[in-house]
């Protein structure tokens, strides 16, 4: 009997073999072939300075954790005062999408006027009031308007706190003790015209040129919250701080509406939804340390004298050189803030 001789496999049926051959290794390693894996999506967040700038902490927060939650879905990075010093020119990115996400950080009526409002002095006179309003309807009203006409998405509203006075010079104890000093301001109309309103010179200034304007006795001071006194080291060119409560720092971060657009909305919410965590991580480490025992605890040992003025001669001043021009500007708002006063 003749030997049969295996006759050679057919083109098609190798192919199959050798599909079933790579189908088999997929299921044993669990990867997906290259081609089929989803590249992650990147967000890059600015900020002018690091951590431990209350800002900061609570931004790099946010990156970290929207990495892990999105189990790498979504890869956030966050440079603070490495990209850009300058509240203006992290904005300007975002807009362009050049970064995804950043804040104005003090410099917000700077850049969004509309947050304007919140800045008039002593027209916020408690850290709830401002809560209900920018975690309500007029929050809403402002993530829309910043859309329109900006080409950004709110993430969330926090804020800095009130602002007190610190100067080398001396205590603040009524209005008339501020006359003659040049106090750095942001460089916003409402800042300078409060710090003008109420008896000093307004020094209009972004932040990144403060320390060495203070160093250079180009300024006499300028106003920060208790929460950034230390990590922005102004103790060290300062002797005085007074507890003027004069502004309150609300601020915003937000992201490039066209990455915000190309997020899934499960990436969406996810992101909000850590903001608001965020949100929440900033704003009491600002609230909870606003007090006169609590910047007597932090600056005292570091050589500064504490002091907190009756602030009543300082909102009557705002009350009648500041308020009236932005009671018209911001008619709109205007109820709403004094509705929700605490």
């Amino acid at each position: 009997m003749a030997m049969s001789v295996p006759r050679p496999l057919l083109p098609a049926r190798r192919h199959v073999l050798k599909a079933a051959a790579g189908l088999a290794g997929i299921l044993a390693t669990g990867k997906a072939p290259a081609f089929a894996q989803a590249q992650p999506k990147k967000l890059v967040i600015a900020h002018i300075v690091p951590s431990p700038e209350s800002g900061a902490v609570a931004l790099e927060w946010l990156a970290r954790t929207m990495t892990e939650r999105s189990k790498g879905e979504v890869v956030v990075d966050f440079h603070g005062g490495t990209l850009m010093t300058k509240e203006i020119d992290i904005l300007n990115a975002v807009k362009a999408g050049n970064v995804s996400m950043g804040t104005p950080s003090g410099a917000a009526a700077t850049i969004f006027p509309e947050m304007g409002v919140f800045l008039v002095p002593y027209l916020i006179s408690a850290y709830d009031q401002s809560y209900k309003l920018l975690n309500g309807n007029v929050g809403d009203k402002l993530d829309k308007i910043f859309q329109q006409k900006y080409g950004v998405k709110v993430v969330y509203f926090f804020d800095y706190g009130f602002r007190h006075i610190w100067n080398s010079k001396r205590a603040i104890n009524e209005p008339r003790d501020l006359r003659g000093l040049k106090i750095r301001t942001q460089p916003s109309k409402v800042f300078t015209d409060t710090v003008n309103g109420i008896g000093a010179v307004a020094v209009p200034l972004g932040w990144a040129e403060v320390i060495t304007a203070a160093q250079q006795k180009v300024i006499d001071g300028a106003d920060l919250p208790v929460v950034n006194m230390v990590p922005l080291k102004a103790y060290e060119v300062s002797k005085y701080y007074s507890m003027t409560g004069h502004n309150y720092g609300s601020t915003v971060v937000v992201i490039n509406l066209a990455q915000w657009n190309g997020l899934t909305p499960a990436q969406q919410k996810l992101l909000l939804d850590t903001g608001r965590e965020a949100q929440g991580m900033v704003r009491h480490a600002t609230e909870s340390i606003d007090s006169e025992a609590s910047a007597k605890a932090l600056l005292e040992p570091l050589g500064m004298t504490v002091n907190v003025p009756d602030r009543a001669p300082f909102k009557k001043l705002a009350e009648e050189k500041v308020w009236p021009a932005y009671q018209k500007q911001y008619a709109e708002l205007w109820d709403l803030i004094t509705a929700a006063q605490g």
